[in-house]
C-alpha cells in the first residue's frame, strides 16, 4: 500500500495543526518547517478545507487550524478523502487495461479485499493519537 504524496502531505499538515492547537498556521510556516513544495501544500490545504478538517481566515494575520478536535478526525476518513481513487494494480484504472487475466482473474478481488482491510485499519486511529504525547 502506497499513499499518494498528496495524502502524505494532507496528514503532515493535520499533525502540524494538532500539534500547534494555539496559533494559525500559513502554508509558508508548514512548507518551511517540513522543506516540501508550497504549491503542493497550497492545493493540499484547499482540499482539506473543501472537507472540513480545516478551517481558514483569510487576510492579515489570517491561517488555518483544525475545524475539529484531533479525535474528531479519523485517519481513514482522511485517507479516503485525500486519494483520488484506489489503484491497487492496473485493472483498478478506469478505462483500458492491458492485463491478459481479465476478466477471470482472481487478483483483483483479493487486492480489493486488502485495501478494505487497509482503510479499516486506519479508521481505528485519530489524528489524536499521532500527536505527541496525546494532546
Amino acid at each position: 500500500m502506497q499513499l499518494t504524496r498528496f495524502t502524505d502531505y494532507a496528514l503532515r499538515v493535520l499533525i502540524y495543526l494538532g500539534t500547534h492547537p494555539e496559533t494559525l498556521a500559513t502554508v509558508a510556516g508548514i512548507a518551511n518547517e517540513h522543506a516540501i513544495s508550497r504549491h503542493h501544500l497550497t492545493h493540499v490545504v484547499h482540499q482539506l478545507g473543501i472537507k472540513g478538517y480545516i478551517e481558514t481566515t483569510r487576510g492579515k494575520g489570517g491561517g488555518f487550524r483544525l475545524a475539529r478536535q484531533p479525535g474528531q478526525i479519523k485517519i481513514g476518513d482522511v485517507v479516503r478523502d485525500m486519494e483520488t481513487g484506489f489503484e491497487w494494480a492496473e485493472c483498478f484504472r478506469l478505462g483500458e487495461s492491458t492485463c491478459r487475466l481479465l476478466p477471470a482473474c482472481a487478483l483483483k478481488p483479493v487486492l480489493a479485499e486488502a485495501g478494505r482491510a487497509f482503510l479499516s485499519s486506519l479508521d481505528h486511529y485519530s489524528l489524536a493519537d499521532l500527536l505527541p504525547m496525546h494532546h
